[in-house]
């Protein structure tokens, strides 16, 4: 090894010394900030005295340095010895520094991993439970829903199913003209029972004498005279179940026939209602015709010109559940008119009666005025006499009023009610 070899290498020692301290200076603070605040501060302390450590050795190198240096120039072999058994000693020392600060940081780095791991498990059993609870929490909370819309679902089920029987019910009863026509019937009886007043319709009429046609009802119009109004029901369902089939299935030809099917049968039925049911005087020039189901009307009503060509041509109304009531409201208000004008009438007659015998009381009252007049007049004239008879006798003595009735055969009066009172 020659002279001008040994500088860079005592640099380069030194280098080496000062980056060994610095990295494990950045472990030692890397295992501190990761860990608890205790050890954080004993690893500053560590490394503080590891930073001096690696100054006290930097500045023993350096001394080294210079007197290598100065052995090199003058050329001391002693010189030589002293500076390299100094090198080896600050060699040893920065190879026990460097062991004892890789033993601490590895403790440090153990005892920081050791609080981690203890830290991390509090914390995750910690975590565990909590989402345990809110995990149990949820599944009962949902269990709870899933149990009631469970139920929910089994009434509704339920609902549907009995709905479903119904309908079937429903079906089986208006697959019967007879049973059909009959619901037609007591829909429209309930609601004359409800709208109109008793005795102003009556059931399964003859409209005719001696006739074998009956409407379903009659409706007694307000007149003076016996005048009815013609109502009868019909449903044609199976021209109206086409018609629905049809239409959910989208076929517009079967859609057409069968509203063709229920105009044709409409036609029908209202020609019948004014060859049977229309006979003035006995009924008004006009029937109705009562279709109970506002869908079947509504169906009737979108064909063209079919209800007022009805009632053009056959003078028969068509109305539904919803129009009928107002019809209906029309007749009582008549009634109630008519009612009205029998009262007036009879007001009028009684009213005339208690002029006359008002007229009788007043000739009366004239009387008995003349009467009272004239007794009024004989009373002040006893009362003149009386004075008069009193002024004569005023120098004649009183006598007592016992003897004097004694004396003039007078009967003893009855006390007066006033003087009784009092």
């Amino acid at each position: 090894m020659t002279p001008q070899m040994l500088p860079p290498i005592l640099a380069a020692l030194v280098a080496l010394v000062s980056l060994c301290a610095g990295l494990f200076a950045f472990l030692a603070w890397r295992a501190a900030a990761l860990g608890p605040e205790k050890l954080r501060l004993l690893a500053e302390q560590s490394l503080a005295g590891t930073r001096a450590e690696a100054e006290t050795t930097r500045a023993i190198l350096a001394a080294s340095e210079g007197r290598l240096t100065a052995a090199i120039q003058f050329g001391t072999t002693d010189a030589l010895s002293r500076a390299f058994a100094e090198m080896n000693l600050a060699t040893q020392n920065v190879s026990s520094t460097l062991d004892t600060l890789r033993r601490q940081a590895a403790a440090d780095a153990g005892k920081t991993t050791e609080v981690l791991e203890t830290r991390l498990a509090a914390i995750q059993n910690s975590v565990n439970e909590k989402l345990h609870e809110a995990v149990e929490k949820q599944m009962t909370s949902s269990f709870a829903r899933v149990l009631e819309q469970f139920a929910q679902v089994q009434q509704a089920m339920g609902e549907v199913q009995s709905a479903a029987a119904q309908i079937g019910d429903l079906k089986r009863i208006f697959a019967n003209v007879k049973t059909r026509g009959g619901w037609g019937e007591a829909q429209l009886g309930a609601m004359l029972e409800q709208v109109l007043p008793p005795g102003a319709f009556e059931r399964n009429f003859a409209l005719r004498e001696a006739a074998r046609e009956r409407v379903d009802f009659a409706i007694r119009m307000p007149s003076r005279s016996p005048l009815w109004l013609a109502v009868d029901s019909k449903f044609p369902t199976e021209d109206y179940e086409r018609l629905l089939i049809a239409a959910e299935a989208a076929d517009p030809d079967a859609e057409r026939a069968a509203r063709e099917g229920i105009a044709a049968r409409i036609r029908l039925e209202a020609k019948k209602i004014r060859e049977k049911y229309i006979c003035p005087p006995q009924t008004v020039d006009f029937g109705v015709m009562y279709l109970p189901s506002d869908g079947l009307f509504a169906e009737v009503a979108r064909i063209p010109t079919l209800i007022d060509d009805i009632r053009r041509k056959d003078h028969v109304i068509i109305l539904g559940p919803t129009l009928l009531p107002a019809l209906l409201q029309t007749i009582h208000l008549g009634h109630i008119t008519l009612d009205l004008e029998k009262r007036a009438g009879e007001i009028g007659r009684l009213l005339g009666a208690t002029r006359g015998e008002m007229g009788k009381m007043d000739e009366i009252l004239g009387r008995l005025a003349t009467n009272a007049a004239t007794m009024s007049s004989n009373i002040e004239k006893a009362r003149v006499r009386t004075r008069a008879v009193s002024r004569v006798l005023k120098t004649v003595e009183l006598v007592e009023p016992g003897a004097a009735q004694q004396l003039l055969g007078i009967d003893e009066e009855p006390p007066s009610p006033i003087e009784d009172d009092g």
